[in-house]
């Protein structure tokens, strides 16, 4: 297929994009650009982009593919209370305009990057199915819960939109995100000795290895139309729920010498919920998760210290999503809503 990939810059979209291609895929980017600079180890390679802010796509932009992975947008809770009115603006509004031209160009497919954050705070739930009635608790919960509904009335006969609600993620990206709880964890571990818990450790959360992510979104590209129609994925796998100090104490296993401390004022997490993956597995034999948080641990640790990451560059707005954004503001590059400014270069774009 031609393949539309928005937000291919990113920490999963990096990962994506090379098993796209491995598939035999025609992949083209689509990307702003704001955390290019977060890269640990060689950069992912180039491939076709276009450098367009998800709110600024035209519809010339869409025609002649036959999907869209849709991955832009405010990537986090944390970043999403940054501005919570620009993350609705990003994440709801922009991917709802982005579906209704992607449909108008005839584009057949549309895989939306939803999460399991919109089942927010959901403690003694039990292991929640896609059937699970939704208690978002941040902008960026709310934006994926309202994206899904309004994406829902776009499906038709011709247009075919898909719900990946992925688990929280961990894993070694070259575009890497410490402020993910597995990769963070693992980075204070290796680069201070300690593993850092600045919450009472006692939420519980699915996770999923941005590999088995990759490869829940490649598997649905690749499903029977009616097998995926319409329809959201959990995406991780059931064994896979932890509490987060459970996390903390299996990185500490991992890396000799690093024991798990507590910030000054731990708090507890209102974010609490564990999922049922088996939907997903049970409906597409192509995919199978093949990551553990226990491997994955493992993997952070050995890649950190391959390519020599510091306190200084692991605790800096190199792979801090909320950092990154604050210092390009700072610097007169981005405005109070996420737009560049006449001060920022913008990379051309790649035929």
């Amino acid at each position: 297929m031609k393949v539309l990939l928005t937000g291919h810059r990113g920490y999963i979209g990096s990962v994506l994009q090379e098993m796209l291609r491995r598939a035999g895929h025609d992949v083209v980017g689509l990307d702003s650009g704001l955390f290019v600079t977060g890269t640990l180890g060689p950069p992912p390679p180039e491939i076709p982009s276009l450098d367009v802010d998800v709110r600024d796509v035209e519809a010339g932009m869409l025609r002649g593919f036959d999907a869209v992975i849709h991955l832009a947008g405010i990537s986090n809770d944390p970043l999403g209370d940054l501005n919570p009115e620009c993350t609705l603006e990003i994440n709801h509004r922009a991917s709802v305009r982005l579906a209704e031209l992607a449909k108008k160009a005839g584009v057949g497919r549309f895989l939306y990057a939803s999460s399991c954050s919109i089942y927010g705070a959901s403690r003694d739930c039990g292991l929640l199915t896609e059937a699970a009635p939704f208690h978002p608790v941040t902008p960026y919960g709310a934006s994926k819960m309202l994206s899904e509904a309004d994406l829902t009335r776009l499906a038709s006969a011709s247009f075919s939109p898909s719900y990946i609600r992925a688990a929280t993620a961990y894993g070694f990206s070259p575009r890497l995100r410490a402020d993910l709880v597995v990769n963070n964890l693992t980075g204070y571990a290796v680069t201070e000795g300690k593993v850092l818990l600045k919450s009472d450790g006692m939420a519980a959360r699915p996770l999923v290895h941005v590999e088995d992510i990759c490869r829940a979104y490649t598997a649905i590209l690749h499903a029977p139309r009616d097998t995926v129609h319409d329809q959201p994925f959990n995406v991780g796998r059931t064994s896979e729920n932890y509490r987060v100090r459970d996390v903390a104490e299996a990185v500490a296993a991992a890396v000799p010498g690093a024991a798990v401390q507590f910030g000054d004022k731990p708090e507890a997490d209102t974010r609490y919920y564990e999922v049922d993956c088996s939907k997903l597995e049970g409906a597409l034999p192509e995919y199978r998760p093949r990551w553990t948080v226990r491997a994955g641990i493992e993997e952070l640790r050995d890649a950190y210290r391959r390519h020599g990451l510091d306190s200084a560059a692991f605790l800096g707005p190199g792979f801090l999503r909320i950092k990154q954004i604050v210092k390009q503001q700072r610097e007169g590059l981005l405005d109070a809503n996420l737009r560049r400014t006449g001060n920022a270069a913008r990379p051309a774009p790649r035929a």
